[in-house]
């Protein structure tokens, strides 16, 4: 463990070093050529990079980027809750016919889910945080534990302008919860960047969003956002503003992503 947390140490620093001031567009690009590249000092063989997957707009848009780089070896995988809208399923057929890809689902523990629905009833989470942070641990946390087991480099679609909860996330870092290097390929770029290089692309993408549902998770948890609100406002929507992270995503301190944490910090590559 000790020696896997300092090669993923040493990837975070040169990874970082390598891509920085590189623009949004040409960071997947870069990214292939630093791992071609890449002779590690202190690990016997070169990175694994895992890519998870929501089927949101900006994952749809990073499969397109990922996709563009032939000699880049990413594995595809997502969580599959159960609790997912249909037309995520059907997005997500959509999406491993257009690219050819394989996209391995990792899924909630049936004894813990079965043991959770029977002491908090099917939506339990409605009824208070701990509650709703037991449920997103079962069907989330905890499947993304084994989604990242054996992983060096974990690509996300975050941007920073999705709430303001998610400003003080950084380009590359490490997660210590996962002990893996973290990378941000989106970051810096504004949702209105995201669509137009969709459309550009004609990156498949959920017909949800067009009905206002700008961050789609899970059914019972998402509804459509009003005018005048962030994109993560349809996210658990009944809570408190503090609580609403499901813990997928934690700051390089260990700290869960939560509003209440927000210093608001430069913005990423244009």
């Amino acid at each position: 463990m000790v020696k896997q947390e300092k090669f993923h140490r040493e990837i975070c620093q040169e990874l970082g070093n390598h891509l920085k001031n590189v623009a949004t567009t040409e960071i997947m690009p870069a990214m292939a050529t630093w791992l071609a590249k890449y002779e590690p000092k202190t690990a016997p063989k070169k990175p694994t990079l895992v890519f998870t997957t929501s089927f949101g707009l900006e994952d749809q848009v990073l499969t397109d980027m990922i996709v563009k780089q032939p000699g880049l070896a990413v594995q595809f995988v997502t969580l599959d809750t159960g609790r997912l809208f249909p037309e995520t399923y059907e997005l997500w057929q959509r999406t491993t016919s257009r690219y050819g890809i394989t996209i391995t689902s990792h899924h909630p523990n049936a004894d813990a889910l079965g043991d959770y629905v029977r002491r908090r009833g099917i939506n339990g989470f409605y009824e208070d945080v701990a509650a709703r942070h037991e449920c997103c641990a079962i069907r989330k946390t905890v499947p993304l534990t084994a989604a990242l087991a054996g992983a060096d480099i974990w690509l996300t679609g975050i941007r920073r302008d999705q709430s303001t909860a998610r400003q003080e996330i950084p380009l590359v870092s490490h997660d210590p919860t996962h002990n893996v290097v973290k990378l941000n390929p989106i970051l810096g770029w504004t949702r209105a960047q995201a669509v137009a290089y969709a459309e550009q692309h004609k990156v498949p993408l959920n017909p949800l969003h067009l009905a206002g549902y700008l961050s789609i998770g899970c059914a019972p948890c998402t509804r459509a956002v009003q005018p005048g609100e962030s994109e993560r406002d349809g996210r658990w929507w009944w809570e408190n503003e503090a609580a609403k992270e499901c813990g997928l995503h934690v700051m390089p301190d260990g700290r869960r992503v939560r509003r209440k944490d927000l210093q608001a910090t430069p913005g990423g590559n244009p």
